[in-house]
């Protein structure tokens, strides 16, 4: 058994001063006591939370999901611990059938074998999107819903991204909905109206990819997919924090519309954790300067961030407090995958990160196991 002493404990509703965190393979508990059989970890004042899970992200380190290899997931697992990241879902990208089918069989085969974050699943994000909204999806491999392309990997497929408002969409969602329940589908990449959104919320739809971005906008006249979003109940929604995607000064607002279903993603592609130059997304060339990563044509293809720089952005910019701030990152996700996870909670998985003041990572641990340490 283990125990963290000196640590700010942040759960989902308070900050803790003066506890310990008993855990082995999971936690134990949260308590005053210190066993003096435990090994003791001094976390000397840093901040302590569950560990995060970002459900939105193409690569990292130099690596990406549609590499299709073992060796390329096991480097995105591997460099996220730096991010204090310890799960995630593996997300492809708008590319060609046989393309898309590797990477779902190579984290069918592999993905639970990766030595870093686990893998909760995947995020196919695309090829059923709408080409007036591909952002960096390439154009050329958009395609209808089509459920063949996906049935021998429906075990590992957490989250789809679609536009609702193309061809077959409606049929598809539904029967995902009836038959598949464990799948969330998600509004994104759509030209969808505010009418059509609202329908497809109805049809199952319960999630909006990277709100604000590649979706029709919110207008005092037509408030768009945004405006369905931020006004329903029922549907959750991920942002990416950067201070590019969206202005900044929007992040209290939607954490005020949306307290306990915001969402905050990287969408890092393979050039997050690396230095300025050229990359490839989704087959193609993608130019990244100064944090920002964008095709030839300036679109903006994904991004270069951590999910500890988007809490640090986030808390920079906004008036929220930090239990609701990691909630973010921790238990919304988890709730939203339906996954014991996210929370210090006895019996769940000890998945736990120690932070600093400015949100940089000093220790993640998975499973209980140290798997990454910042000297401090």
């Amino acid at each position: 058994m283990k125990a963290i002493i000196n640590a700010k404990i942040i759960t989902d509703s308070e900050v803790l001063r003066g506890y310990n965190l008993l855990f082995s393979q999971k936690i134990i508990t949260i308590t005053k006591d210190l066993p003096i059989w435990a090994e003791v970890i001094d976390a000397k004042g840093a901040y302590l939370s569950a560990g995060f899970i970002d459900i939105h992200i193409h690569g990292l380190g130099g690596a990406d999901i549609m590499d299709a290899t073992p060796e390329a997931i096991d480097i995105v697992s591997k460099s996220l611990l730096q991010t204090g990241t310890t799960s995630f879902l593996a997300t492809t990208m708008t590319m060609s059938s046989h393309d898309i089918k590797k990477a779902l069989l190579n984290i069918q085969t592999d993905g639970g074998f990766v030595s870093g974050a686990k893998i909760l699943g995947v995020h196919l994000e695309g090829p059923f999107i709408n080409p007036n909204k591909k952002g960096a999806q390439n154009a050329k491999y958009i395609q209808k819903p089509n459920f063949e392309l996906i049935k021998d990997y429906i075990d590992i497929i957490k989250l789809i991204t679609i536009a609702p408002e193309v061809d077959g969409a409606r049929e598809f969602i539904t029967h995902l909905h009836r038959e598949y329940p464990h799948i969330i589908l998600s509004i994104g990449h759509s030209d969808a109206t505010y009418i059509e959104s609202l329908e497809s919320f109805s049809w199952g739809v319960t999630h909006a990819t990277h709100l604000f971005n590649a979706m029709t906008p919110l207008h005092h006249r037509e408030p768009g997919v945004v405006g369905a979003v931020l006004g329903s109940d029922s549907v959750s929604c991920e942002i990416i924090a950067d201070n590019i995607h969206i202005h900044p000064s929007f992040y209290s607002l939607i954490s005020k519309l949306k307290p306990q279903q915001l969402l905050l993603i990287t969408d890092s592609m393979r050039a997050g954790c690396m230095k300025n130059g050229e990359y490839i997304l989704g087959g193609q060339k993608v130019i990244v300067n100064n944090g920002k990563a964008s095709l030839d044509d300036g679109t903006i293809a994904g991004s270069v961030l951590k999910l500890n720089e988007a809490l640090r952005n986030f808390y920079r910019y906004s008036d929220i407090e930090l239990p609701q701030l990691l909630n973010m990152v921790t238990a919304v996700p988890a709730k939203k995958l339906g996954l014991k996870l996210g929370e210090l909670r006895e019996s769940y998985p000890a998945d736990i990160v120690l932070f600093d003041s400015e949100f940089n990572i000093l220790k993640t641990f998975i499973d209980g196991k140290l798997k990454f340490s910042k000297k401090y």
